[in-house]
């Protein structure tokens, strides 16, 4: 009888022992979560949204940053802000080049993009190489040739009234009076001209031949300028009754003007003359047809337009 009280006390303790334990337990503590945590959209993270896709430039603030049509404000990398005597002038290139136009851009690890314009190419280098922006964090390649070629060559800021300094240069008064402690020396007189008149020649009734129907038409338009550099668009026109295929288009500059780059036709400049020659694609003018180039040049002071052009060189009317 004593053995069975004690084994149902023991097993009184043991129920009791396990309601206890039940009823102190908390509950089961969470897995940890693997969910990563949320980042907020950058021009960097989203490298894929941007990249090879065609972007409008809404707005240009300066020489090398631009505004999407998104609202994006986006910073060109690999140039150099512009000094203060030039940043009208890079202000201008800038629009000229990139308002209103579609272009490529790829977010680079410095939070600045690179920006190709939709032909492909490079609008850094042709900053640089037009020398209207310094090229910035970078120790070699084309970029720094472009800029030692702008330099070469006086383009932009490497010109008046920067030359390559962060500042424009006073200007140089004259005052045209000897300097003290000296005695102004009279020119001597210029020497008398005497003048003769020639013969009247005889007047002839011959008249002269007339001159060859002109075969082509060309017309020239600047279309973009800024200081120490302009952009024209030349259009050529067979008014001949014959197909043209294969063609070079010449003409000279007055004021010392330099193609920079074409398109739409291969350039060849030797000193004033330019020579552009057909591209591969674009050889035959049909008879009323015609054709279309452009080019950006570097100009220091005057850039008129050129007075004569040649096809295969034949002169032709200027429109």
């Amino acid at each position: 009888m004593t053995i069975g009280v004690t084994v149902s006390r023991k097993l009184w303790l043991v129920v009791l022992v396990l309601l206890t334990g039940a009823c102190t337990a908390g509950p089961p503590s969470p897995a940890p979560s693997t969910r990563m945590p949320w980042k907020p959209p950058s021009l960097i993270n989203e490298e894929a949204r941007y990249q090879g896709v065609l972007h409008f430039v809404r707005d240009v603030i300066d020489g090398r940053t631009v505004e999407l049509a998104d609202g994006t404000k986006a910073r060109i990398a690999q140039l150099a802000a512009p000094p203060a005597c030039w940043a009208e002038g890079a202000l201008s290139f800038a629009r000229t080049t990139l308002l209103a136009s579609a272009v490529r851009i790829s977010p680079v690890i410095s939070g600045d993009v690179n920006l190709m314009l939709e032909d492909g190419t490079d609008y850094a280098l042709l900053a640089v190489r037009q020398g209207v922006l310094r090229a910035e964090g970078v120790d070699g390649g084309a970029l720094l040739t472009a800029e030692s070629e702008a330099a070469g060559a006086d383009r932009g800021l490497w010109g008046p009234p920067c030359d390559g300094l962060d500042v424009a240069l006073p200007p140089t008064a004259t005052t045209g009076l000897p300097a003290p402690g000296t005695t102004a020396v009279r020119p001597p007189p210029a020497p008398a001209i005497t003048t003769t008149t020639p013969p009247r020649p005889t007047p002839t009734t011959t008249s002269p031949p007339k001159p060859p129907a002109r075969t082509c038409a060309v017309a020239y338009r600047i279309s973009g300028q800024w200081p120490g550099g302009f952009q024209a668009n030349v259009s050529v026109r067979n008014t001949g009754s014959t197909s043209v295929n294969g063609w070079t288009l010449q003409w000279s500059f007055a004021n010392g003007q330099t193609v920079t780059d074409m398109w739409n036709a291969k350039a060849r400049q030797s000193g004033a003359t330019v020579n552009a020659a057909n591209a591969d694609y674009n050889p035959q003018i049909q008879p009323g047809g015609s054709v279309s180039i452009g080019f950006n040049g570097s100009v220091r002071g005057g850039n008129s337009a050129p007075g004569a052009f040649t096809l295969n060189g034949q002169s032709c009317s200027v429109e």
